[in-house]
């Protein structure tokens, strides 16, 4: 996979999915034509209100960037038909060089795995098993085609049967005598230019007679196998290499493996890799959602190199990035966050500000550069400015977001002020989700020296419905708190309107008790004046939590 994919955090924001359009757009047009957005996570109703507003389509979904199977297996199938012969499967694998080969029905699901060693066990036996190779079960149709000869007259030609091969190549009374010892209707016999052997199978009625060396059977012995209802082949070989060749005309059916390790085209490389590597098997076929083969996995396939690779935007923390982040190359990041703990394997673009939005970073990018904005794109990042900043109002809100915003709004013709209106009207969380979605909606993982927690927020017209449901986003709030073994889970529920925020708080009652804003009810507190999760939020849950390793009040 030779995509570069874009993408925001989990469970995405506004600015998030903007940020990840508009730089995947900027990307494009200096010079990175693989570059794509994603997003890791559902989109909100105020997030499909911007992507149709300003008609853009939502981002790729990428639930797991991790190197899966589908990315190094051989999506080409060399294969065979049940039917097909072992002479036809032989020779595609020598053609190319293959030790295994799949046989597929008409629906392509794989009936079996054919592997050249059992091939060459069935074709040449052991010397105690040597008797079997006078064996052959075929039918006359496929013993004529792997022949390479031509059927000249026959009965029930398309029936497969168990046929005893015999050369005709002893004196006349010592063969008809050997042939005495086997059923006449199941005899193969093998003949030169011999009439008088010929004649001899023909009137023992022979199953079917096969004249070698290129050789023309004359027209009194065809006329004489027909009344004797004898079926007569011949074939372009020699009577040895004729012999030779019988053995292979069986379909590849009855000698293919049946007992096979397959996988599923998601399923994870490293997830798969120690059940392939330590099973006895060479190739492993590889199916979708329905139970097709799509490719063919082989244990030299887990050296290959996934080419995929990420640029973040709007988070820096592995623990906030989509699953897999960790195990593919992450070429950039754009955020304005705080840094988290994020190792790369060598140095990458890391662009991180201290601004309201990942969106006015973006815009600049297009801007500095002198890249143009197209204008459903400056509408996107409009959008993402407004949602993160409140449109300005929030304490996260810099000069350069109240700069880029002006721009944006000229190249987009919308007015910002009436757009943020239309913005926050657009959904309600507390309306419109059940409260373990609206929870986990815009939530966002964290850690502190070891200790993981959860930051959610909820920005809501008025707090009516918020009172209407509040036990209910306490419950939600501590099964997921719970579910994820987190120390704590807030969540914050912001008024656009009065700038003010209520806070939940659930898990260890040492660490909630340094919490000290105002105590509405238990578990609920009132943040007059808080509005940003990133730089107000945060860093107070942070202090509180050093100051409970301290053992001493907040």
């Amino acid at each position: 996979m030779s995509e570069i994919l874009v993408i925001g955090h989990r469970n995405p924001d506004t600015d998030a999915i903007c940020s990840a359009i508009g730089y995947a757009e900027f990307k494009r047009r200096t010079g990175m034509p693989k570059a794509v957005a994603a997003r890791c996570g559902d989109l909100n109703d105020r997030i499909n209100f911007v992507l149709h507003t300003f008609g853009v389509p939502a981002p790729k979904f990428v639930a797991d960037v991790s190197p899966k199977v589908a990315d190094v297996m051989q999506r080409k199938i060399l294969s065979v038909r049940p039917d097909s012969t072992a002479a036809e499967a032989l020779r595609l694998m020598d053609e190319k060089n293959l030790r295994i080969l799949p046989v597929m029905d008409a629906g392509m699901k794989c009936r079996g795995l054919l592997s050249l060693f059992k091939l060459s066990k069935f074709l040449f036996p052991v010397v105690v098993q040597a008797a079997n190779t006078r064996e052959v079960l075929a039918s006359l149709t496929s013993l004529a085609h792997t022949l390479d000869g031509q059927l000249v007259t026959g009965t029930e030609v398309e029936r497969e049967e168990e046929l005893i091969l015999m050369i005709g190549a002893m004196g006349l009374e010592t063969f008809a005598a050997r042939l005495k010892r086997f059923p006449p209707e199941k005899c193969c016999v093998i003949v030169g230019d011999r009439l008088d052997i010929q004649n001899v199978a023909i009137r023992e009625r022979v199953r079917v007679l096969v004249v070698t060396g290129g050789i023309s059977a004359s027209p009194e012995v065809i006329e004489s196998a027909r009344k004797h209802n004898v079926s007569v082949i011949t074939s372009p070989h020699d009577t040895a290499t004729t012999a030779s060749l019988c053995r292979a005309a069986v379909a590849v059916h009855h000698v293919l493996n049946e007992t096979f390790l397959c996988f599923r085209e998601n399923a994870s490389l490293a997830a798969v890799r120690d059940e392939a590597t330590s099973s006895g098997y060479l190739a492993f076929p590889v199916l979708n959602a329905k139970g097709e083969t799509v490719g063919i996995l082989s244990k030299t396939d887990f050296l290959k190199t996934v080419s995929r690779k990420l640029i973040l935007v709007d988070h820096n923390e592995l623990s906030q990035a989509v699953q897999g982040a960790d195990e593919v190359e992450i070429i950039e990041i754009i955020d304005h966050h705080r840094i988290g703990a994020l190792a790369t394997q060598q140095p990458i673009l890391f662009r991180n500000e201290p601004v309201g939005s990942t969106s006015t970073i973006v815009a600049d990018c297009f801007f500095r550069h002198g890249v143009e904005l197209p204008r459903p794109i400056a509408g996107l990042l409009l959008a993402g400015v407004v949602s993160d900043t409140l449109n300005l109002t929030s304490p996260t809100t810099t000069p350069r977001d109240r700069e880029i915003l002006k721009q944006l709004e000229q190249i987009s013709q919308v007015n910002a002020r009436e757009f943020t209106e239309k913005l926050f009207a657009s959904g309600s969380l507390l309306t419109l989700k059940p409260a373990p979605q609206a929870i986990t909606t815009d939530c966002k993982e964290y850690a502190e020296n070891g200790i993981k927690f959860s930051v959610a927020q909820i920005e809501e017209v008025g707090f009516d419905q918020f009172w209407k449901r509040k036990d209910e986003l306490l419950a939600a709030l501590e099964d997921y708190r719970a579910g994820k073994a987190y120390l704590f889970s807030t969540l914050l529920v912001t008024d656009v309107v009065t700038q003010c925020s209520l806070l939940l708080v659930v898990g260890d009652e040492t660490y909630i008790r340094r919490i000290d804003y105002p105590r509405l009810e238990p578990g609920i507190y009132e943040l007059r004046d808080v509005v940003s999760r990133k730089k107000q939020l945060l860093p107070y849950l942070t202090h509180c939590l050093r100051e409970k390793d301290k053992g001493i009040k907040a």
